[in-house]
């Protein structure tokens, strides 16, 4: 098996042919994958764009498999090294580890990462570990069971009888009871779900150890019903106080079963991926870190708000619906709109307008008029190329008291991120809370 990690918007290049080497039939067998991957588009550029003698990832994150070969696209994280050599490596696949839980609402420790061995894995072996390791820890305290209806025909009665059933169907077999009774089963649809999930990782785990670990689990899931990932019934798990530590289990089945499984266009060699669009993934845990910052106090995150549309026609009809990422409200109160960005703002020495585009500009305008909310911030991942992480501009929207703040938090500086997006927030909020530096460079 031929593996490969190459960051964001970096080139993987296509070697002669050789042991170990990754080569243009390799790079085929990906490109097919990604284009039958959601996120990959018709052509599959979406993830990866071919350049002959070269491969380049895009902003998607995440595991690609073809026959014989894996790729690993990493984001790129400014103060987590260059991503080339496998210090850095392993510390950005943890940061994506971590992003991932806040964003999915995951349960991982970091001595668990520790643990997984982050640093000799890719991401899928590190997040197939880490299923085995839950799952195994959870089955110890035993299979969850609930109680099941059952309606069979019994030689004597069991629960309640069914009258209709025994007077038409079983009329004329009057030794059989049409019996209606509850029994203690472990068929139940959170344990098909895991047994969903062991059966689909054992397809594509690549370590020797995860391999063994997932055929145990296997059998000891081995009387429960194999069903299709798209026949499984999310909405009939049950979690209460007898079975919460599951939680996080379901949490991740799922986003382990959210990947692409076909076959390419290459024969019958299974395809694999396990992508995150970085755009999203960046939205998603912002919104939750805030959310975690601001608990206790009158403000709350409301993401992806979808009540509201920019025009009405005569009749009625709404048209153009907006979603902005994050509301920061108080009560019923928009009093922040923030739109996050996974991309590279630029400093103010090189760019008068920081890089910001003029699309994302009037799409924050228009958030501002709809809801009424006079702060609006555009928030990026910070770089080594700016001063510091925070506000990096205050303008006035021409015509009204409306500000747009611009904006960067440190990813890299896991401990800090709460503190630091309750500060940027509260500066949004209460202008005169802005830092000198950035208040006094706001534009009129």
């Amino acid at each position: 098996m031929i593996h490969r990690t190459v960051s964001e918007w970096k080139y993987l290049p296509i070697e002669p042919v050789g042991e170990g080497a990754f080569t243009r039939a390799h790079a085929d067998r990906l490109i097919a994958v990604a284009r039958a991957a959601t996120l990959g588009g018709e052509d599959g550029t979406g993830i990866l764009t071919d350049h002959h003698s070269k491969l380049r990832a895009q902003q998607v994150v995440g595991v690609i498999a073809a026959a014989g070969v894996t790729c690993e696209i990493l984001p790129k994280i400014e103060g987590l090294g260059s991503g080339e050599d496998e210090v850095s490596r392993t510390q950005v696949r943890e940061r994506l580890i971590h992003m991932l839980a806040v964003a999915h609402d995951l349960d991982v420790s970091s001595g668990q990462m520790t643990a997984l061995g982050v640093q000799n894995s890719h991401l899928l072996e590190v997040l197939i570990g880490l299923f085995c390791t839950k799952l195994t820890e959870a089955l110890r305290h035993g299979m969850p069971r609930r109680y099941v209806g059952h309606e069979e025909d019994l030689p004597t009665l069991r629960g309640r009888l069914d009258v209709q059933r025994q007077f038409t169907t079983l009329a004329a077999s009057p030794q059989r009871l049409a019996c209606r009774f509850d029994a203690l089963s472990s068929d139940i649809a959170l344990n098909r779900v895991m047994k969903v999930a062991v059966t689909r990782l054992a397809q594509v785990a690549g370590s020797v150890a995860n391999q063994r670990r997932l055929r145990e689990l296997a059998h000891i899931y081995a009387y429960v019903t194999a069903v299709p990932v798209s026949a499984l019934r999310w909405d009939d798990i049950v979690l209460d106080r007898t079975n919460a530590r599951w939680r996080g289990l379901r949490d991740l089945a799922r986003l382990l079963l959210r990947g692409d499984y076909q076959t390419t266009s290459h024969g019958r060699a299974p395809g694999f991926s396990l992508l995150f669009a970085m755009n999203d993934l960046f939205e998603a845990y912002v919104a939750r870190m805030l959310a975690r910052a601001l608990k206790g106090s009158e403000l709350h995150v409301v993401a992806q708000d979808r009540r509201l549309y920019c025009l009405t026609e005569p009749e009625g009809a709404r048209r153009f619906q907006v979603r902005p990422d994050i509301l920061v409200r108080r009560g019923d109160e928009t009093v922040m709109v923030i739109d996050t960005k996974w991309k590279r703002i630029a400093a103010r020495i090189d760019d008068p307008k920081q890089g910001v585009s003029q699309a994302d500009v009037y799409q924050m305008m228009a958030y501002g008029r709809l809801y009424g909310c006079a702060q609006l911030m555009l928030l990026y991942p910070h770089h080594g190329g700016l001063r510091a992480a925070g506000e990096t501009g205050r303008y006035r929207v021409t015509g009204c008291a409306d500000e747009l703040i611009t904006a960067t938090i440190d990813v890299s500086q896991r401990s800090e991120i709460e503190a630091r997006l309750a500060r940027l927030c509260a500066a949004g909020c209460d202008p005169a809370a802005a830092p000198e530096s950035v208040a006094s460079a706001a534009h009129p």
